[in-house]
């Protein structure tokens, strides 16, 4: 356990570095990180719910939320709604996709300049290794968190 408690160590830092460049990319470029968060689960170019991206990059809602509310001001994003569902689709408008590209852009460059030289040591399977980890991560986060909700209440 001694050697795992290590390798977390090390994954952890890792992650924290890549969140740290994350965030003074988006100060370099001007925007807020949860902004360059945002943008950059819209651009796979599928239309996504507040809900999802809450869920899927761990932004909490009001955060979302008011970010949206300045990109739906700003002209970057419409809302589509209804049919049923209860949660609207967060969908760029052409000025947002032409202003995430813009934004991006920059962060991709950075991103793919970093990866190449990783491939040139690595194999791409790493990437399902941290997946599976931050999985984990996730499930157990759940738990624990579940266990302190329970243990509050006895």
């Amino acid at each position: 356990m001694d050697g795992d408690r290590e390798v977390i160590r090390r994954v952890m830092i890792c992650v924290n570095v890549i969140d740290g460049v994350f965030a003074m990319g988006a100060k370099k470029i001007g925007v807020k990180a949860n902004m360059l968060s945002l943008l950059y689960a819209l651009d796979d170019g599928r239309p996504h719910t507040q809900k999802e991206i809450c869920e899927h990059w761990l932004i909490p809602k009001t955060t979302i939320n008011t970010i949206v509310r300045e990109c739906i001001g700003d002209g970057y994003i419409v809302l589509h709604g209804g049919n049923g569902r209860k949660e609207k689709e967060i969908c760029l408008t052409d000025k947002g996709r032409e202003y995430t590209r813009e934004i991006l852009n920059k962060m991709y460059r950075l991103e793919e300049c970093a990866m190449e030289r990783t491939l040139e040591t690595y194999s791409p399977e790493f990437v399902q290794a941290l997946e599976r980890f931050a999985s984990c991560l996730k499930e157990q986060t759940k738990e624990f968190i579940l266990e302190d909700e329970i243990d509050g209440r006895r």
